[in-house]
């Protein structure tokens, strides 16, 4: 079982591949501001506009010196198709093995037409400069999310 993360608790050690041909850890995120937002899968519609969300909203974030990455299941391919068919400004991580997505406690239970199975939890962390989490949003509606985490940053 894993730990519940809260606002305050240092970021899991972990190591992901980037859709831009790059590897991001934990260690490395040290020193700059993270958003790290976890959604289902590219190519659906919550997904793609939560994506396309914080695309419209990159050179805001940037100008905070922030960076986004999104993480879910699908592969570095899948991503880079992702971010080509519309346009994606931002960063996506492959967790196929789910290892990243389990530390951070978004791997749940579902439930969807009664039936039940586990699926990622649409959740977002703001992690500091030190590696700490600051901010946590679970079971998050699409719709106005980006523009809430960027207000919370900016304020």
């Amino acid at each position: 079982m894993t730990k519940t993360l809260k606002i305050g608790d240092k970021i899991p050690k972990f190591s992901l591949n980037l859709s831009n041909d790059t590897v991001i850890n934990s260690k490395n995120l040290i020193g700059n501001t993270y958003v790290i937002y976890f959604y289902p899968k590219d190519n659906t519609p919550g997904c793609t506009n939560e994506a396309k969300d914080f695309s419209s909203l990159f050179k805001d974030f940037k100008n905070l010196n922030v960076e986004i990455i999104g993480i879910s299941k699908d592969s570095i391919k899948t991503h880079q198709n992702f971010i080509e068919k519309h346009k994606l400004k931002i960063k996506l991580g492959s967790d196929q093995e789910g290892k990243v997505i389990e530390k951070f406690g978004v791997w749940v239970e579902k439930k969807m037409y009664g039936r039940i199975y586990m699926g990622i939890e649409r959740s977002s962390f703001l992690i500091s400069d030190k590696g700490k989490i600051e901010n946590i949003w679970r079971k998050v509606k699409v719709k106005g999310h980006a523009k809430e985490v960027y207000e919370r940053i900016s304020c």
